[in-house]
């Protein structure tokens, strides 16, 4: 159980006999209870096919930036490869520490006395998981004044501008993970004893970080949903326009193809857990409250794993392929049996006669 009562809490934060670290006053490991989800197992499976696809996902994203000579899709690529570097530096720093603990059993209290080590990893958790909300909200702007202000839209921005607006992000992310360290909040061991989060908690600064983390996160959410709709809707008139052969819209289409999944699978991954927080820093804690934590986070993390397949499938050529089959499709429905004779007999109506246009036709044999 993550949190105990608000009493045997206070008893332990406040008692100074135990001298208990901070990080360890709510709860103090060893915890006893185990799960599938806190297995050894789940981790390690969970962690290995995340590096493997982000791995994958980063050697597609440098093949197609470096064939790319599309400006605008150059600037999507590196955001991108930022989204890609971050879940992949996150699974690698948070999975090493949960599976060495599982495979190891080491004692936390005797490990980091001083909780430098739980708070290197709770802020860990907190930039690793902004870090992915805000890049969407970032590329869901970039794409939004891509498509509905094409000309007031810096399209002559360098590459390097693109990567410090990616650094930017990265820095936000990094001041709020530091926000609990400086007082704002709290990082504490959590249920089952192998990583260290922030307390959700009703109660003082912790509870203005849980609100802060939360509606960071939904906020994210928000402005790619607007800004994605917006933008797919604008798309979507452009292309249906009568002159939409003159100007070639497969890189539009498939970023915002790419970005509205992006949008789909963070939502589904990350709102349970968003919620979750805020609901809980508004009230009292349940009994459940660790296990629930833990399943919001896992659930939160698989955002991880399904991410880089975005990147791997939704390529131009392959939405290319796919258009490609429905024109063959309809092809074949056009030409069905006696539709040719059909075509030819009414073309040979509407040829003009000769005669009616004053010419006679030459008699055969003479002069």
């Amino acid at each position: 159980m993550m949190l105990e009562s608000s009493h045997a809490a206070a008893m332990n934060a406040s008692t100074p006999a135990n001298d208990t670290p901070f990080c360890y006053s709510i709860n103090s490991p060893p915890f006893k209870r185990q799960s599938v989800i806190s297995s050894v197992y789940f981790s390690a499976t969970f962690s290995a096919l995340g590096l493997i696809s982000n791995f994958v996902a980063f050697i597609v994203l440098a093949k197609s930036f470096h064939r790319t000579h599309n400006r605008s899709r150059s600037s999507f690529l590196i955001f991108l490869g930022g989204l890609v570097v971050t879940d992949f530096s996150g699974l690698l720093v948070t999975g090493s520490i949960v599976i060495s603990f599982h495979l190891t059993g080491f004692n936390w209290r005797s490990l980091d006395p001083h909780c430098h080590f739980c708070n290197f990893m709770g802020m860990s958790m907190v930039f690793y998981g902004l870090c992915p909300l805000l890049l969407g909200a970032t590329m869901a702007v970039e794409r939004f004044i891509g498509i509905n202000r094409p000309f007031a839209r810096f399209t002559a921005m360098p590459k390097s501008r693109t990567v410090s607006m990616v650094l930017t992000v990265w820095l936000l992310a990094g001041l709020i993970a530091l926000l609990p360290v400086v007082g704002l909040g709290s990082y504490h061991i959590q249920f089952p004893g192998s990583w260290c989060f922030f307390n959700v908690s009703f109660e003082g600064s912790d509870q203005v970080f849980s609100l802060l983390f939360s509606l960071t996160g939904l906020l994210s959410i928000g402005v790619s949903f607007l800004l994605n709709t917006v933008s797919v809707v604008t798309l979507i008139k452009v292309c249906c326009k009568q002159d939409r052969t003159q100007r070639r819209r497969d890189h539009e289409i498939e970023m915002m193809v790419q970005l509205l999944l992006i949008m789909v699978i963070a939502s589904i991954c990350w709102c349970p857990l968003l919620i979750y927080i805020l609901m809980m820093s508004g009230v009292p804690t349940d009994a459940a409250h660790g296990k629930k934590v833990l399943f919001y986070v896992r659930m939160a993390s698989s955002n991880q794993i399904f991410d880089p397949w975005i990147y791997i499938m939704c390529q131009v050529s392959r939405l290319r392929r796919v258009k490609c089959l429905y024109c063959a499709s309809r092809a074949v429905q056009a030409t069905v049996p006696g539709r040719e004779a059909t075509d030819r007999h009414t073309l040979r109506h509407l040829e003009p006669d000769p005669r009616s246009m004053g010419v006679h036709p030459v008699p055969q044999g003479g002069h």
